[in-house]
C-alpha cells in the first residue's frame, strides 16, 4: 500500500522549522503548487527554497499548473474559502492541471510526498483539495509557528 500524501503550509513557520517537519515526517519530495513561486518571506521563494531542500536532501518539485488562479486566491484573501474551492474545482478540470496531477499522482506512489502552499490552515488552502485528487489518505503536517510571523 501506498504511503499517505502530506500536505503542509508555511504561514508562520520559519524555513528551518518547515524543513524539520519534512524531515520528522520522511518526506522525500517537497511538490510546490504555488501558482507564483515566489514568496516576501525570506527562504520561501522557489530558489531559495529548492536550495535548502537540497540541502537538506530532500526533493524539490514547481508543478504550477495546480495553483490557485488569481481570482480564487483573492477569494481566500477575503474569507471566502468555499468560493475558492468553486473555481479552484473549475481549474483543476483542464487539460494542464490534469496533466500535473497525474504527474503528482504518479510520484506519490512511489515516494513520500509533500504538497506545500502558504496557509497554515489546510481546510481554507487549496493544497488539500489537489492532494485529495490523488486519492490517497492525506496527512496534514503542521511546521513549529513563530510569534510575529504570520
Amino acid at each position: 500500500m501506498a504511503a499517505p500524501i502530506s500536505t503542509i503550509g508555511y504561514e508562520g513557520a520559519t524555513p528551518a522549522a518547515l524543513i524539520a517537519a519534512l524531515r520528522a515526517a520522511g518526506i522525500e519530495t517537497l511538490v510546490d503548487v504555488r501558482a507564483l513561486a515566489n514568496s516576501r518571506r525570506p527562504g520561501f521563494a522557489k530558489r531559495a527554497l529548492a536550495a535548502a531542500l537540497e540541502e537538506a536532501g530532500i526533493g524539490y518539485l514547481h508543478l504550477r499548473a495546480l495553483g490557485t488562479p488569481a481570482e480564487g486566491r483573492a477569494a481566500v484573501r477575503s474569507g471566502k474559502p468555499a468560493v475558492m474551492r468553486r473555481i479552484f474545482a473549475a481549474h483543476l478540470a483542464g487539460d494542464e492541471p490534469q496533466a500535473a496531477l497525474a504527474n503528482l499522482s504518479d510520484l506519490a506512489r512511489r515516494q513520500r510526498v509533500c504538497v506545500l502552499c502558504l496557509e497554515a490552515d489546510p481546510a481554507t488552502c487549496h493544497r488539500t483539495l489537489v492532494a485529495e485528487a490523488v486519492g490517497l489518505p492525506v496527512v496534514h503536517l503542521h511546521p513549529g509557528v513563530t510569534a510575529g510571523s504570520r
